[in-house]
């Protein structure tokens, strides 16, 4: 049950690091992709391509929920 709360924090942070990402550095949405990928990456969670679409646009529509 704990790795369940710290796999859903993770994630959590991730998708509000992303979303500051993109309101204070908007860019092209394949290097932003990439970039999310890398920074993912890095913490040791691999996405398949697949998957990473999913969470972008997830976090994409999280950004216009919140921006209404």
């Amino acid at each position: 049950m704990k790795s369940v709360n710290l796999l859903a924090a993770f994630l959590g942070g991730a998708i509000i690091g992303a979303a500051a990402g993109v309101l204070f550095a908007p860019e092209k949405g394949s290097d932003l992709r990439a970039k999310i990928m890398e920074a993912l990456r890095k913490r040791g969670i691999r996405l398949n391509q697949a998957e990473m679409n999913n969470l972008v646009d997830e976090i994409a529509e999280e950004l216009q929920n919140n921006a209404e």
